[in-house]
């Protein structure tokens, strides 16, 4: 009797265990969910994070990707701070590529911002704190990311930063909010 009563109590303690594991299991979509909502919200967040910068990440249980690209070095680094703070976080791969300095470069923002966004059927894009349309040169190549209201106004930007002299080329990666 003395036997079975200690199997069954051992069995009684493990069974929080397996409860514990099923519902961790359950509650990891929930997790990951949080965790890429409090990136995006972190990341949003940094005081520096420009016009002329694109971050992206990805989120793949405790593990957060950083992707993009930006001006200034620092940014880099503050990305990171930001996110590997989050709960749940254990690992971040910084993979921002910090863009070279170029006079030419900066030239070339300055212009392609007037020209997309001072533009009269682009400025409602202008409103607020964070662009929707970023702006990545590299080596007076363009990349343009982000969102737009819909197809119309992805080609007409295209178009102003092809009409901005001294660019190599434009690539547009705009994505419309409509195909969302």
């Amino acid at each position: 009797m003395k036997k079975l009563l200690i199997v069954f109590t051992s069995f009684l303690s493990i069974l929080p265990l397996i409860a514990v594991a099923q519902n961790s299991q359950r509650d990891q979509p929930k997790s990951q969910d949080r965790i890429t909502r409090e990136v995006r919200h972190e990341l949003l967040m940094l005081p520096y994070f420009g016009v002329f910068d694109n971050i992206a990440y990805r989120v793949d249980g405790s593990t957060v990707t950083l992707l993009g690209q930006v001006v200034r070095p620092s940014l880099k680094s503050d990305a990171e701070n930001a996110v590997k703070h989050i709960e749940g976080v254990e690992k971040v791969d910084n993979q921002i590529e910090v863009l070279p300095p170029s006079s030419m470069d900066d030239r070339l923002r300055i212009e392609l911002f007037r020209a997309i966004y001072q533009f009269p059927g682009l400025q409602k894009y202008e409103l607020g704190v964070q662009k929707p349309i970023r702006i990545i040169v590299k080596n007076g190549r363009v990349t343009l990311e982000g969102v737009v209201d819909n197809q119309a106004d992805k080609d007409l930007v295209g178009l102003r930063a092809n009409s901005v002299p001294g660019i190599f080329s434009v690539t547009n990666n705009l994505q419309v909010a409509e195909q969302h």
